[in-house]
């Protein structure tokens, strides 16, 4: 069930968010500590929040029975599998799996940063170390590493 979801417009919205026809149904966050980095995930999977912001789903809103559980031991493996190409071959082969699922370049995103400021611009791609980059209507780019990022 969860495969199917992929085919229904299921993209990768930088840095962090899983969304599905556009609406919000998980969101990664990483911090480091010390050596560690330690990943929080969140998943809707029997419910989802009404944000006032941007619109929401959850698996069970998109047809998949799985309990937490199974979507726990599925993810688990996943990670695992992917901190092993990780380990094993860098950054490369996640930095373009992660492009194959993102949004198409050209989308409208504006990216508010850290200092307060904001951003519009188009998607471009990512680059090698995984930042954004974002076009900007003067045609050049800018490498965003940290901030939010909204499609409009």
């Amino acid at each position: 069930m969860i495969a199917r979801l992929v085919s229904r417009g299921t993209m990768l919205k930088w840095p962090n968010d899983l969304l599905i026809g556009g609406a919000k149904i998980s969101g990664i966050l990483l911090e480091r500590v010390g050596d560690a980095v330690v990943i929080g995930i969140g998943v809707n999977v029997a419910h989802c929040p009404d944000l006032p912001d941007r619109a929401a789903t959850s698996l069970a809103e998109q047809g998949a029975a799985i309990t937490p559980a199974e979507l726990l031991e599925r993810l688990a493996a996943m990670v695992e599998a992917w901190l092993s190409i990780w380990r094993g071959q860098g950054l490369a082969p996640i930095v373009a799996r992660w492009i194959e699922r993102a949004h198409p370049a050209g989308t409208p995103l504006r990216a508010r940063l850290a200092d307060g400021t904001s951003l519009d611009g188009t998607f471009e791609t990512l680059a090698p170390d995984g930042a954004l980059v974002l076009r900007l209507a003067d045609g050049t780019t800018r490498a965003i590493h940290a901030g939010d990022v909204f499609l409009v």
